[in-house]
This record gives C-alpha cells, sequence and structure tokens, in this order.
C-alpha cells in the first residue's frame, strides 16, 4: 500500500504524535486538506516510520527523509529500519527501548545513521514516538528528524 499521500496514515502520524507530545506535526498554516501532501512532498524535516514486524520495515519515508537516507521511495519502503543506524551499544540501547516504552516517545534523540551510500549522519534533536491509533492499537514507531549532520 502506497501511503505517501494516504489520508489514514496521515491522521495516524499527526494524532499520536500530537497525542503524546502535545505539538502539532504540521503548523497550523498547512491547510488539513492539503496536510498530507505537504508532510510528504515539501516538510523540511524528515518523517520515517516503520511497521510491527518481527524485523520492522519502514513503511513511509517523506522526501526529505529520502534525500538524506538516498533512498528512493521503493527502496526505503522495501528496507529493514535496523539498516538505517548503526547498532547502538546494548545499554544505550535498551535504555531507550524502555524510555519510549514507558512515555509512548522520546525527544532529543541523538545517533548516527548511514545513507545508502554508507555514509555517516547524525541526527539531532529527532522525536521517536510510537503510532499508536486511536482505539489504542500499536502500528509501529515513527520519527521526526528536525536536524541532522554529516560526520
Amino acid at each position: 500500500m502506497d501511503l505517501r499521500n494516504d489520508r489514514v496514515f496521515y491522521d495516524l502520524l499527526a494524532e499520536s504524535f500530537e497525542r503524546l507530545t502535545h505539538q502539532p506535526l504540521v503548523l497550523q498554516e498547512i491547510s488539513p486538506d492539503d496536510a498530507p501532501r505537504w508532510l510528504y512532498e515539501d516538510a523540511p524535516f524528515g518523517i520515517l516510520a516503520h511497521n510491527t514486524a518481527a524485523d520492522p520495515v519502514f513503511v513511509y519515508g517523506n522526501k526529505t527523509a529520502q534525500k538524506r537516507f538516498e533512498y528512493s521511495w521503493e527502496e526505503l519502503t522495501a528496507l529493514p529500519s535496523r539498516l538505517s543506524a548503526e547498532a547502538p551499544e546494548r545499554s544505550e540501547r535498551q535504555r531507550f527501548l524502555e524510555e519510549v516504552q514507558q512515555h509512548g516517545f522520546v525527544a532529543n534523540y541523538r545517533g548516527i545513521r548511514i545513507a545508502k551510500s554508507g555514509k555517516r549522519f547524525w541526527i539531532e534533536d529527532a522525536i521517536v514516538w510510537q503510532l499508536t491509533d486511536a482505539d489504542g492499537v500499536y502500528r509501529g514507531q515513527a520519527a521526526f528528524l528536525p536536524r541532522t549532520l554529516d560526520v
């Protein structure tokens, strides 16, 4: 399923983000009808989301994220999300997972990621959150990437 401009998926992203962080994902200046397109095409920040598979695969990555990670939509949405990052130290990874589970999201996250070319870069001030629908069903995780810096 192509989620690039899917209204239902956009609502899941935006509503779960706002419910957890008490911040809007998209500024109010963007019309609600245009918000899914704007988030995918024009947002100046990256957004990634993966599913709930045992080895989660990206189901969404806006154009800003695609450009930074150097993948097309088709490549990104076939990529296990673990391959976008270097394996963190076990204690750091465990702390991170416990914090996301406890709070539903982690803000101000910083970590090294890897582009398709092998180029390494930092993501900074990221927010990683659980995608939970209005009925409380867990649908995956997403990441808001406001800043990246070359290593």
